[in-house]
């Protein structure tokens, strides 16, 4: 039997594109659920693999670690080109996939170490916390906003093919301001993501790892 990689993450993460990536791809794998958010003991599962103890952090089964989800997503696309879930190194759409994959977690993700506790640079005055809340959602609307004016999107978002960087910003967009602002600055890639979320071979996938409720597009919007 083939030697499972092992991934550190948790639901509704950094994770789940990863997750969904190697669901894809058809490759075996455990998670070790570690949603560090939650403190100490949780960042404790991690720091063996990953000293920043943050997930996701990716064990190959050679025990290499990988941490970074665009890296560890740029990894098994690249290493498993048979999935199709990346420009080939000579395709004409590599540097727009190198440059959105780069983007998302410099522009985006990054602010989720502040915005997840505005303390971190706030301090304790909740006047403050609240400023820097609402200032990294417009952030990240303007960021939203301005790839949608970068892409010409097909049915994915670099073409007709499904890559990992759809699968990036379908998580990605999930998480504060939520969906419903994305949906107005980026209207065509809301298209995407919605093609994303539908996609029948992640049904199963994304009901375990970031279920879909009633209002869960809106709900927190203001955070």
């Amino acid at each position: 039997m083939e030697k499972p990689f092992t991934l550190f993450g948790a639901v509704g993460s950094g994770s789940v594109p990863v997750e969904a990536a190697m669901t894809l791809i058809g490759l075996p794998y455990q998670i070790v659920e570690a949603p560090t958010w939650e403190g100490a003991a949780q960042q404790a599962k991690v720091a063996g693999v990953n000293p920043l103890r943050q997930i996701p952090a990716l064990v190959t089964p050679d025990g290499e670690t990988i941490t970074e989800s665009a890296a560890i997503l740029i990894w098994l696309a690249d290493r498993y080109p048979q999935a199709g879930l990346a420009p080939a190194p000579d395709s004409p759409l590599r540097a727009q996939y190198l440059r959105w994959m780069v983007f998302v977690p410099a522009a985006i993700y990054a602010l989720f170490w502040v915005r997840d506790d505005p303390s971190r640079l706030a301090g304790p005055d909740p006047e403050t916390q609240a400023r820097i809340k609402a200032a990294t959602a417009d952030r990240i609307a303007d960021c939203w906003g301005m790839m949608e004016s970068q892409l010409t999107p097909g049915r994915y978002l670099l073409g007709d093919d499904l890559t990992v960087l759809d699968l990036y910003v379908a998580v990605v967009s999930r998480w504060g301001p939520r969906r419903r602002r994305f949906y107005e600055v980026a209207p065509r890639m809301s298209q995407i993501v919605r093609r994303v979320d539908a996609d029948p071979r992640l049904a199963a996938f994304w009901a375990e790892r970031f279920p879909f409720f009633e209002g869960w597009e809106s709900q927190g919007a203001a955070g």
